[in-house]
């Protein structure tokens, strides 16, 4: 999960507009509740949270650092198999795909199958390959890199499965349950977008992405554009080669420029240097410095508006720095697009989002509506109705070493999404 994802709204604010709708449904939540099949499902999810548990610390334990997801896609793709789901395989981007086909296969007749949910979480982690990721254990709360963003969503997604089994719970359409890979950071969605673009295009009617810790149902993508930026010249020696335009100026004009935009509060609009470097001695102009930035939004003419201002804030710099002096070793600069999620939104009106509500009240469970960049950004900006929803229990840390997940009554959260794929799933 993307780390600025949680931005709640009030509950009461955000599903007022479509109290009348919720119940036009027919309370889908309460309807699941009253079949023996899915009660069987519910109860086994109870039970066999601890199941879940462990599922959870094995999966965190097998290291998943950006753009090395293969070890635990491996390994999920047996515990995929071990689940029971059919036409287990890792597609060439690295995710992994298994299928609970339903009521009629999709290959025997038109439409059959359908509606087509994908229930997804993400395979890898924000922290670099040698972090040790051993799990620790205090009683109820585990702590370890990743353990909540997403080992939780990895582990619902198999609790899932069983409990389905186990019920007996036959859906109308097919799940086809995916880890994906490279949700995180530069990972840019890479693995979502080659699963909706190639490896099911087409084929797929809603997207549910399990992510995170607590109850939240997340409707609105919020966009990013990433840019690494690397200002270039010829370097020399700091006393000798002195009055030669200094990548690293340059390097600061622009982030003092980038520093001194404004931007709007609503649509909330972002934007952050995340990592600089360069350079090889205190004692020596560099021949190169570099930026990370992030910015962000929900709306996309925001976004577009900052990203023009970020660029122009560049360009600048690098006139001023060659100015100052005199055009002596003349720098260039690269600015090479590292990230984009595009913005999108789910409306909360949408039969999806009001079927996750649905499901959350007839548990009895509060939850918010919310914004986030996840893999549902990637589904959204193709029209495809998703949302992504958090995975139950209480996390703290996201991202961080000593990032920890509480699993005080967290089979509430398997059997929410339990309930919310069957509901979609009919």
């Amino acid at each position: 999960m993307n780390s600025f994802r949680k931005i709640a709204l009030s509950v009461t604010c955000a599903l007022a507009p479509t109290i009348a709708h919720t119940q036009v449904i027919g309370d889908v939540g309460a309807s699941l509740m009253r079949r023996a099949d899915v009660r069987a499902a519910l109860e086994s999810a109870r039970s066999e949270e601890p199941i879940a548990i462990e599922d959870q610390i094995r999966i965190c334990e097998i290291p998943a650092p950006p753009f090395k997801e293969a070890d635990r896609a491996r390994a999920y793709a047996d515990a995929f198999r071990s689940a029971g789901l059919r036409n287990v395989r890792i597609d060439k981007q690295g995710n992994v795909l298994g299928e609970r086909p339903g009521r009629l296969p999709p290959s025997t007749a038109l439409g059959a199958g359908k509606p087509h949910l994908v229930f997804s979480a993400h395979l890898d982690t924000v922290f670099p390959e040698g972090t040790d990721v051993r799990v620790t254990r205090d009683g109820t709360v585990l702590r370890g890199p990743g353990i909540g963003d997403d080992c939780r969503g990895l582990a619902v997604l198999l609790a899932v499965v069983r409990a389905m089994n186990k019920g007996g719970v036959q859906t109308q359409g097919t799940i086809t349950f995916v880890g994906t890979v490279g949700e995180e950071g530069l990972g840019d969605l890479r693995g979502a977008k080659a699963l909706l673009n190639e490896t099911l295009r087409g084929q797929v009617d809603r997207f549910v992405s399990v992510d995170g810790s607590g109850y939240g149902i997340t409707h609105r993508a919020v966009g990013s554009r990433r840019y690494r930026v690397t200002f270039k010249g010829p370097g020399g020696h700091s006393y000798s080669a002195f009055g030669l335009a200094n990548p690293a100026h340059a390097l600061g004009r622009a982030i003092a420029a980038f520093g001194d935009l404004h931007v709007p509060s609503d649509p909330k609009t972002t934007f952050a240097v995340g990592r600089i470097g360069g350079g090889t001695s205190v004692n020596a102009i560099p021949f190169e410095a570099w930026m990370e930035v992030d910015m962000r939004s929900v709306d996309a003419a925001a976004l577009q508006a900052l990203e023009s201002g970020f660029l122009k804030a560049v360009d600048g710099a690098l006139l001023a720095e060659n100015a100052r002096w005199n055009q002596n070793g003349r720098l260039t600069v690269e600015k090479q697009l590292v990230g984009d999620r595009p913005a999108g939104l789910t409306p909360a009106s949408s039969p999806i989002v009001e079927a996750a509500v649905s499901v959350t009240r007839a548990l009895g469970l509060a939850s918010t509506l919310d914004e986030g960049s996840t893999d549902a950004n990637a589904a959204m900006t193709l029209g495809i109705p998703a949302i992504t929803i958090d995975a139950g229990g209480r996390g703290i840390g996201a991202h961080a070493l000593e990032e920890t997940f509480d699993t005080a009554e967290s089979w509430k959260g398997t059997q929410r999404a339990l309930l919310i794929a069957i509901a979609l799933a009919e």
